[in-house]
């Protein structure tokens, strides 16, 4: 039986949880299929392939991936200051909205209202957080 190695395509169902046990992702849910992806090819976040690697097909175990090996710190300079004019009227804290950057779309999320202004955070919303993932090898490649 053959083990993931760091450039196998693998098959994978996966359970994502916050330390405080909120899911926040499962390919087990309604609807969805196992993630399959290619291992070293940036498609995953560092810790979820480490965490794979030497499992083999039938293989469930439970990882925890601190934060720098996930979505990293929560960066302070990617909190920014729009115009209250230029974002939905009567927007509320921790509404998600939809931005065009440099680098094309992106989600952000309000921080806070002020009177003339909002602030966004454009961190990625796992940045900051410790993942916990359930897994379970489906198959490899």
């Amino acid at each position: 039986m053959s083990k993931v190695n760091s450039n196998s395509t693998v098959t994978v169902h996966y359970t994502g949880r916050l330390e405080d046990g909120s899911v926040f992702d499962s390919s087990l849910n309604e609807g969805r299929e196992p993630l399959k992806a290619t291992l070293g090819q940036g498609q995953l976040i560092p810790g979820f392939e480490s965490g794979l690697v030497d499992m083999v097909v039938g293989d469930k175990k439970t990882i925890e991936i601190p934060h720098v090996e996930a979505y990293g710190d929560v960066n302070p300079d990617l909190f920014l200051e729009v115009p209250k004019t230029q974002v939905p009227e009567g927007v509320e804290v921790g509404a998600t909205l939809q931005t065009f950057g440099p680098q094309g779309p992106a989600i952000v999320t309000v921080a806070e209202v002020k009177d003339e202004v909002v602030i966004i955070n454009a961190n990625h919303p796992l940045a900051g957080k410790n993942l916990i993932f359930d897994l379970e090898l489906l198959e490899v490649e």
